[in-house]
């Protein structure tokens, strides 16, 4: 990696764009960058930094931390350009923070986001090639290129000699931590993380199966309950070798009494099983025994009740059969008892229907009822004609009434209409008038109100004008104020700051401690230490007058941000004032350039309103006014046709009248006829229908009667020789033989029952064995029953135990199995823990096999300090004159683990000593060689990336003139691998013995950069 340019601009302190061209300060291999304190020599190095990966290094890059330099005007933007070649390819890089910036539009600031621009080289065009404008993007693709992190970069190629001086006094954490950022031993790290994460797995899964094993031996302990060897229980924890060895051997115990066990119950069991059969076959003896004496007895209690109800089951049995013979008299009783209820009825109703008719007719026959019907038919048919005549003539006067009120109503429209139309033209024309005046006045009212608006955004302009001329006046004298107020702060704060920079060698030599190196120079020696003198100013003081300063800048900006918003404010209303209106108004009083004044415009707005409030009263009735003639013109069309269509219902009246006279009369002398001597022939008719509906009545009740006294008559006949042929002398005895339904079923079930009673004493008493078990002592079934009970209950128990003990055998067979199996599954996993634990245990450092304690990751490290070692010694050996080299040491300090000390070998004495023991200037020499070396190996593992551009930061002050001299000698070496390094010194030496120099010019506007080369440089 070669810089070729670098443009700085509003960063750090360089107020303006300052150009930096390494092409030209490389081309000597050596060159020196010098300045006062301040100017800006690590800010060079922070531009190159930040150009690369967006920020600085170290504490420079807090948040809330602004790259912004202090000195740059308000217009310019900060931004770092750098321009640079990696591998076989010229990139250019552009990167702006994010910052403060004023806004385009009105006062105040806005602050613009971070930008980046990453463009390359394109030989075949000689142009440049936009490749990005992406954060994320640029920062991959620099880091890919480089194959270095910022902060690799920062230790690599920016040497900063105290990190490394410091390095060489450190134990080996501390160089540990530092190696680490450097080789990005982070997966070694890893890997021990992981393998004791494994081991804590392996751990956790072997203890969570102990678990497991341990509460089956809990449940098998449970399942044993009563054993022998439930009362010596495993004792061991999860973990512990020997727990899975120790749960077997118990389970077999377990297993061998439980079988054991088993076997006994099942030989008491068959014992208890035939007790209990030989009881059970006593009890049915003795229970059939007693049935049968039983049975026997209950048949000769039986018998005897028979016996005492045989009179009461013969007389049941005559009544039946005597009930069964008049069954068949049952049917002609039934007849008669109907044709007698028919003929009462038919009797009834004659009597009622004559007694209805007139008395001539009481006892008139059926034959001179019919005929009289007849006669009487045929009289009401002649009335038809004369009813139909009555009804039509009384239809014929209601529409000659209905034509009579039309007429009336008729006349009534077309007296109405014809005033109305009388009037019509003069109304039409007063309405259209109505309508135009009002249109008008809309017109003019939507052109005020166009007028209206504008002078009231005028009016309300010219009193915002108005009142923000004052705000302008007292804004500016604010501002100058506000700008008196800075100038003084900021004269006061450089004489304090000067004050100060002519004093801070006092200063510094109060943070001198002897024996350690000093800042400036990094001499151990202090000879002469500065003095505070009476007008000395401290960093505090400084401070505080800078901070007065900031303070007076801040209120001198927000004074002029005010005072621009106000102004803005004051052109705008003025502008407003002045738009949309004549450029003069007559008689005006005010300035023509700032328009008129807000009384006349207040005046033009009243009269504006006025005006137009009596323009919209008259135009808001413009709707109602075309309403009302848009009514009229409806109504005179309604009224016109209603004209038109009374007329035409006049003149079909008046036909229609006429022919309902005709047929009035004509049917007049045809309702006379009908009519005769009633008032009305409906009258006439409805009293034949009547006496027409009496006549069939009784004709009817005449003729059932008659019907029914012949059936009666039959029905008599048949009853007498129903009775004589089913053996009654008479049918009224037939009929007291007779049983009602319920009574039947009642004797008839009572002598079924006697009769299947006494078939069954009879069977029991010949039944075979029934005489001799009478004969028989009584039988004890009680005894038999309470021993079959206890027999019962003792195989119950027996069965019990044996249930209890083929579970806890098969329990106990079960759970064994579990834990053969949970042994079976834990020895792969123990064997993995064994594994893994003895490489976690290896690679921490704890493991008796690590002789020397050293973790995985300080061994790694330990590898690459002895290679950077190696790599520092080829230059200290030049550096010291051959008397010292560098060695890595891997011996154990105390307790402490071994891998990463670091010794110097004196040639001169022989002796190994510790890097601690180095004066000053050693100590300065060996860290530059020990930084170079570094430098190479870390290049090597970055992927073989050439580092062409180095920066070695102070520490030369330290060195005596022949050591100078040797250590600029290494460094001009390094042009032999065409590479080029930069001193960044305070040493005046150096200046006479470096010509490419960058001398960086500290200023009040902020610093510059000058490039001096050859005899410019040397001649000072």
């Amino acid at each position: 990696m070669r810089l070729h340019r670098l443009e700085i601009a509003a960063f750090g302190p360089f107020g303006a764009r300052q150009t930096v061209d390494f092409d030209a300060l490389s081309s000597a291999g050596l060159f020196l960058l010098h300045g006062p304190t301040g100017a800006g020599k690590t800010s060079v190095l922070d531009a190159v930094c930040f150009a690369l990966y967006g920020s600085v290094p170290g504490a420079r890059q807090t948040p809330g931390a602004s790259l912004r330099s202090d000195h740059a005007p308000v217009g310019t933007t900060t931004e770092v350009v750098l321009e640079l070649t990696v591998g076989d390819r010229r990139l250019e890089i552009t990167r702006r923070p994010a910052q403060q910036r004023p806004k385009k539009r009105g006062g105040g600031f806005t602050t613009e986001k971070a930008q980046t621009w990453l463009r390359e080289y394109d030989p075949a065009t000689r142009a440049w090639q936009g490749l990005s404008r992406s954060h994320q993007e640029t920062g991959e693709e620099i880091t890919q290129l480089v194959g270095m992190s910022r902060e690799q970069f920062c230790q690599v190629v920016l040497l900063p000699q105290g990190d490394f001086a410091r390095f060489l006094r450190a134990d080996a954490e501390a160089r540990g931590r530092l190696l680490g950022r450097l080789f990005d031993t982070r997966r070694f790290a890893a890997v021990e993380e992981r393998l004791a994460e494994l081991r804590r797995r392996a751990q956790r899964q072997v203890e969570e199966g102990d678990e497991r094993l341990l509460a089956l031996t809990h449940r098998m302990g449970q399942a044993a309950g009563g054993l022998d060897v439930a009362r010596t229980p495993v004792d061991g924890r999860p973990g512990e070798p020997g727990l899975a060895d120790a749960v077997l051997t118990w389970a077999a115990v377990a297993r061998t009494e439980a079988r054991e066990t088993l076997d006994i119950a099942r030989v008491r069991l068959e014992a208890a099983e035939a007790r209990q059969t030989a009881a059970r076959t006593a009890l049915d003896t003795e229970n059939d025994l007693a049935a049968r004496q039983e049975r026997h007895a209950d048949a000769l209690r039986r018998e005897e009740r028979l016996a005492a109800h045989a009179p009461e089951r013969d007389r049941l049995r005559t009544a039946l059969d005597r009930a069964l013979k008049a069954d068949r008299v049952a049917p002609a009783l039934a007849l008669r008892q109907d044709a007698e209820r028919a003929h009462t009825a038919a009797r009834a109703a004659r009597a009622r229907s004559r007694s209805l008719l007139p008395p001539d007719l009481a006892d008139a026959g059926a034959e001179q009822l019919t005929a009289l019907e007849h006669r009487l038919r045929g009289e009401l048919g002649g009335l038809a004609a004369a009813r139909r005549a009555e009804h039509r003539a009384a239809v014929i006067a209601e529409e000659r009434a209905v034509l009579t009120r039309e007429a009336r109503a008729d006349e009534a429209v077309l007296r109405d209409t014809a005033d109305w139309l009388a009037d019509w033209e003069a109304r039409r024309t007063e309405l259209t008038a109505h309508v135009e005046e009002a249109r008008d006045a809309a017109a003019r009212a939507e052109h005020l109100a166009g007028r209206l608006e504008p002078a009231r955004r005028r009016l309300a302009a010219a009193r915002r004008r108005d009142a923000l001329a004052e705000d302008v006046e007292a804004a500016g004298a604010r501002l100058a104020d506000a700008r008196e107020h800075r100038n003084t702060a900021h004269e006061n704060w450089l004489d304090v700051k000067s004050r100060r920079l002519e004093g801070i060698a006092a200063e510094l030599a109060v943070t001198l401690v002897p024996g350690e190196p000093c800042q400036v120079c990094g001499s151990p020696a202090h000879p002469a230490p500065a003095r505070t003198t009476a007008g000395h100013v401290d960093r505090a003081t400084e401070e505080a007058a800078y901070a007065a300063y900031a303070r007076a800048d801040e209120l001198r900006t927000a004074a002029e941000n005010e005072r621009a918003v106000v102004r803005e404010s004051w052109s705008a209303a003025r502008a407003e004032t002045l738009a949309d209106g004549p450029p003069g108004a007559a008689g005006s009083t005010a300035d023509p350039a700032d328009g008129p004044s807000a009384t006349e415009l207040a005046a033009e707005v009243e009269e504006l309103i006025d005006r137009h409030r009596e323009a919209h009263a008259l135009a808001a009735r413009t709707h109602s006014a075309r309403e009302a003639l848009a009514a009229a013109e409806r109504e005179h069309e309604g009224r016109a046709s209603a004209q038109r269509e009374a007329e035409r219902r006049v003149a079909a009246r008046t036909s229609r009248r006429e022919a309902l006279d005709a047929e009035a009369t004509a049917l007049e002398e045809e309702i006379a006829l009908g009519r005769g001597a009633f008032a009305r022939v409906a009258e006439h008719a409805t009293l034949l229908e009547r006496r027409i509906a009496l006549l069939v009545d009784a004709t009817g009740t005449v003729r059932a009667a008659e019907i029914a006294a012949e059936r009666l008559k039959e029905a008599d006949g048949s009853l007498a020789d129903a009775a004589y042929r089913a053996g009654f002398t008479t049918p009224a005895e037939a009929a007291a033989a007779l049983l009602p339904d319920a009574e039947r079923r009642d004797h008839q079930h009572r002598v079924d029952a006697w009769r299947a009673e006494a078939v069954l004493v009879e069977d029991r008493l010949a039944e075979p064995g029934a005489a001799a078990a009478a004969g028989l002592p009584p039988a004890d079934p009680a005894g038999a029953a309470a021993a079959d009970a206890a027999a019962a209950r003792t195989l119950r128990d027996a069965s019990s135990a044996l249930t209890a003990a083929r579970d806890r055998s098969t329990g106990l067979a079960a759970l064994s199995r579990q834990a053969m199996a949970e042994v079976r599954r834990l020895g792969p996993l123990r064997e993995e823990y064994d594994r893994v634990a003895r490489l976690a245990a290896l690679t921490a450092g704890t493991s008796a096999e690590n002789e020397r304690r050293m973790r995985l990751e300080s061994y790694v490290l330990a590898a690459r300090l002895e290679q950077v070692a190696a790599a520092a010694s080829a230059r200290l050996q030049r550096m010291s004159a051959g008397r010292y080299v560098l060695v890595h040491s891997d011996a154990r300090s105390g307790g402490r683990r071994a891998g990463l000390g670091l010794h110097v070998v004196d040639a001169w004495t022989g002796s190994e000593r510790d890097t601690a023991t180095l004066s000053g200037g050693e100590t300065f020499f060996a860290s530059l060689a020990l930084a170079l070396g570094l430098a190479d190996v870390v290049s090597d593992e970055a992927g073989g990336v050439r580092l062409d551009t180095l920066f070695i930061d102070e520490g030369f002050g330290s060195l005596d003139e022949q050591t100078l001299d040797e250590v600029l000698d290494v460094l001009d070496s390094l042009r032999e691998r065409d590479r080029s390094v930069g001193i960044v010194s305070h040493v005046a030496d150096l200046r006479r013995r470096v010509p490419a120099q960058l001398e960086l010019v500290k200023a009040r506007k902020g610093s510059a950069v000058r490039l001096r080369t050859g005899g410019e440089a040397l001649g000072g």
